[in-house]
Order: structure tokens, then C-alpha cells, then sequence
């Protein structure tokens, strides 16, 4: 195989995206949350070194146009198949060029740094070309990075309790899991009680998920239904949201 670990990402349409929210946040605002978030991932990836390139799944036009705007790769197939199933459309086309690896993430982990994602691919040491590497999600349910040689090397299935069954297919297929816990990749945001905690993590400073969240207005809903204390963030290049749905 050649000598090349490639991101692959899924994205659902985004019309839809993060119906979880719903009780906090309008659809306008599910699409524009989801928009920012991943703009930050995939510059996130764009950026960190060691990749050998980046591989988005999803047929939404919005997403498609952003991908291939920083040089990354558009795959429809399989994108309407969930998360597990846009993640084997990625490894499908991988293994059929021949790459050495794939590192699978998704596109609501908006406190990942190009430095984490280079943590991850540090932390992969495949023997005789074979290993896995995962980065959990803060609640160690989810499997928010992770990071096999070959791409096929062990059966994925993700969802709310992946984290755990990915360590032991793992196991199962022979290889001993590499563990890297990095608070910005751990930090999915798909519930309500998520904004609150990413509010609280220090790694959202600086992000524009952060900022968005704060000039929307969002941040001070959620502020008030967990009772955090008020926080007035510096205005910082403006903090206009994104593009609602059909706004561009």
C-alpha cells in the first residue's frame, strides 16, 4: 500500500442536521451551527501535517463546495447510509487506491486543533502495517477520532456507545488500541447539555463556534437554562453567524 493516511469525514444534508438541538435551537440555527462547525473541522484538518490528503462524504452542495475549497475530495456514495456507512464508503475508496490509512472524524468537533489531530497520527503505531488509534468522545461513549492501517483493519460501527465495541473489535482483530484522549476532539456537540459544556471548555476560546454561539445569542440561552455564569467575549474580526439555509 502506499504511503498515505487520508481524513475521511462525513456530512449529512445539513437541512436536516442536529435534530437533537431542536429543543434549544430553531432550524435556521441547526444549519448555521452545523455550517460553522464544520468550516472549523475542516480547517482543522486542512491544516495539521501528516495527512496525505482529506476525503468528505455527503451530498449536501453547501458542505461539497467547502470541501473542495480547501482541496479535499467529494464521495456521494454512501452518504445517505448514516455515519458508519459514509465512514466504509471512505474506506471502500481508499483501499481501492491503495492508501496505507484512514483517520475517520466528524464534522461536529469544533475545539480540534490541527496540534490534536497531529497527536493522533503521532500516537498510531502500526506494526507490520497494521494498527488502530482512537480519540474518545468526552463521555467515552463516542468514537470521535479514529485512526486504522489498513483502512479495513477492523470492522466500525459508530454511534451514542461505539467507544467501548471499537476497542474490543480491535482486540478482537488482534491489535492493541492506542488511546489518545485530547479535550478539543472529544468535544462533539449534539445535545443541548453539549453547548453548555463546550461553553466551558477552554479550548472553545478563539473558535468561531465560540464566537457565533455568542453574537447569536445561543450562548446566552444556554447560559440561562444551565445558570452558567454571564461571559462577554471581546469582539474579535466580528462574529456574524454564517449563512442561514438558502442564504448562499
Amino acid at each position: 500500500m502506499s504511503a498515505g493516511i487520508w481524513a475521511v469525514l462525513p456530512v449529512k444534508e445539513l437541512a436536516g442536521a442536529k435534530q437533537r438541538l431542536s429543543p434549544l435551537l430553531s432550524p435556521e440555527e441547526r444549519v448555521a451551527l452545523a455550517r460553522v462547525m464544520f468550516s472549523e473541522v475542516m480547517e482543522a484538518v486542512a491544516a495539521a501535517r501528516g495527512l496525505a490528503g482529506v476525503l468528505v462524504v455527503t451530498l449536501d452542495p453547501w458542505a461539497a463546495e467547502q470541501a473542495r475549497g480547501i482541496g479535499a475530495r467529494v464521495v456521494t456514495e454512501g452518504a445517505r447510509d448514516g455515519h458508519t456507512g459514509s465512514v466504509n464508503a471512505g474506506i471502500r475508496a481508499l483501499l481501492a487506491e491503495r492508501h496505507f490509512g484512514m483517520l475517520a472524524m466528524p464534522g461536529d468537533i469544533p475545539a480540534a486543533t490541527p496540534a490534536e489531530i497531529e497527536a493522533v497520527l503521532a500516537a498510531h503505531d502500526p506494526r507490520e502495517g497494521r494498527g488502530f488509534t482512537i480519540a474518545p468522545a468526552h463521555d467515552e461513549q463516542g468514537s470521535n477520532a479514529v485512526l486504522l492501517s489498513p483502512p479495513d483493519a477492523v470492522p466500525l460501527r459508530f454511534g451514542d456507545d461505539s467507544y467501548f465495541p471499537h476497542l474490543d473489535a480491535a482486540r478482537r482483530a488482534g491489535l492493541e488500541p492506542a488511546i489518545v484522549p485530547l479535550p478539543g476532539i472529544a468535544m462533539d456537540i449534539d445535545h443541548p447539555a453539549d453547548l453548555a459544556m463546550f461553553l466551558a471548555l477552554p479550548q472553545s476560546r478563539g473558535t468561531r463556534t465560540r464566537a457565533w454561539l455568542e453574537a447569536s445569542g445561543i450562548a446566552a440561552r444556554v447560559r440561562r437554562l444551565h445558570r452558567l455564569p454571564d461571559f462577554t467575549p471581546p469582539v474579535a474580526g466580528g462574529a456574524s453567524p454564517p449563512p442561514l439555509a438558502g442564504e448562499g
